[in-house]
């Protein structure tokens, strides 16, 4: 297999084509799930990593056939249940670079529990979350992303359920790096897969992407090339948070309300123009940013939160070490009839 194993400095260099495998992609014409794929395959080869060492998990879902088209290893797993496998599997052989494709109808209902604390205990996973805001697999019922009122054929007279916030929730569970990317943004998206890549522990990408049969044109504002430097607010750390077609406008912190607003730069008030800290232990902030939706906002897109934590399987692994250190390696045989039994 050609690759970089072993760090072989005379090994072929992967190409995308390395990563296409021999199965025909059937994913409906214009989905945004061809972008995500295409970009995926353009910075695997970027990485350094080798093939045998990536490994991709995916539950139920259009999304989830995303192991198939990628000449990787790969598990088609169980619905909401490819977050946990995936721990599994990390805890197991954390020399492998573990990745989670996942949409928002399997992820945030019947998953919700297992992001939840693959997020939490900081497992090194490289979850990529795909939001059309729709079931598409099961062809077209709301979803736990769904705006309120969008008609469907579980909601025919309008959802009256509030949409989840994705990214809230990621940063709720304190995951140690955050993002959002636009299936159509594909130089941004590439960069955003490349971000979290190279992150050392839990990492969330969500990526908007078009359902063109269910739910077309969703993101239609934020992707229009005519309106979409009014919706589209880009994060860069660092840098404060300007967007418009002219960076004429300006996402501010009122602090005495603890609440952000937007203004134009040319018209100053009481409030803080904020600069952007990707880096800032207190989640707060990004919070506050996850929160920014139309129509009062743009659209965040880039990176929210990316801090250094030890991971869930170091910590494991430290702990397992030390056991080993105090009481000696032991047997199955000891640990079965060590501690509380009954004998029947």
């Amino acid at each position: 297999m050609s690759g970089l194993a072993n760090g072989n400095a005379n090994a072929v260099k992967l190409t995308k084509k390395d990563f296409e495998s021999d199965q025909a992609v059937r994913w409906c014409p214009g989905c945004g799930d061809y972008a995500i794929l295409a970009q995926m395959q353009k910075v695997m080869p970027e990485l350094g990593i080798p093939k045998e060492k990536i490994v991709f998990i995916s539950g139920i879902g259009c999304s989830s056939r995303f192991p198939y088209y990628m000449d990787t290893y790969g598990f088609h797993t169980i619905h909401g249940r490819a977050p946990a496998i995936a721990t599994g599997l990390k805890l197991a052989r954390p020399e492998l670079s573990v990745w989670v494709v996942t949409g928002d109808g399997d992820a945030l209902s019947i998953g919700g529990n297992h992001l939840i604390h693959a997020l939490r205990r900081n497992v090194d996973l490289k979850i990529l979350l795909f939001n059309n805001k729709v079931y598409g697999l099961t062809k077209g019922q709301y979803s736990p992303t769904s705006e309120i009122g969008m008609k469907t054929k579980s909601s025919p007279s309008g959802s009256v359920a509030r949409p989840f916030r994705a990214l809230s929730l990621a940063l709720g569970a304190e995951a140690t790096f955050v993002a959002r990317a636009v299936d159509t943004e594909t130089q941004h998206l590439q960069e955003m897969i490349t971000r979290m890549a190279q992150h050392k522990g839990s990492a969330l990408l969500e990526i908007y992407q078009n359902c063109p049969v269910f739910n077309d044109g969703a993101f239609e504002e934020m992707k229009d090339r005519k309106t979409k430097s009014d919706h589209l607010l880009e994060l860069e750390h660092g840098k404060p948070l300007v967007f418009g077609k002219d960076g004429d406008r300006v996402v501010k912190l009122d602090s005495q309300r603890l609440r952000l607003y937007t203004a134009k730069r040319s018209e100053p008030d009481s409030g803080v123009e904020v600069v952007h800290d990707e880096a800032n232990a207190d989640p707060g902030l990004a919070l506050l940013l996850a929160r920014c939706t139309p129509p009062e906002f743009p659209t965040p897109i880039g990176v929210l939160r990316a801090v250094s934590e030890p991971t869930y399987e170091e910590q494991t692994e430290a702990q397992n070490q030390a056991q080993i250190a105090a009481r000696g390696q032991g047997t199955l045989s000891e640990l079965l009839y060590s501690g509380d039994r009954w004998d029947v």
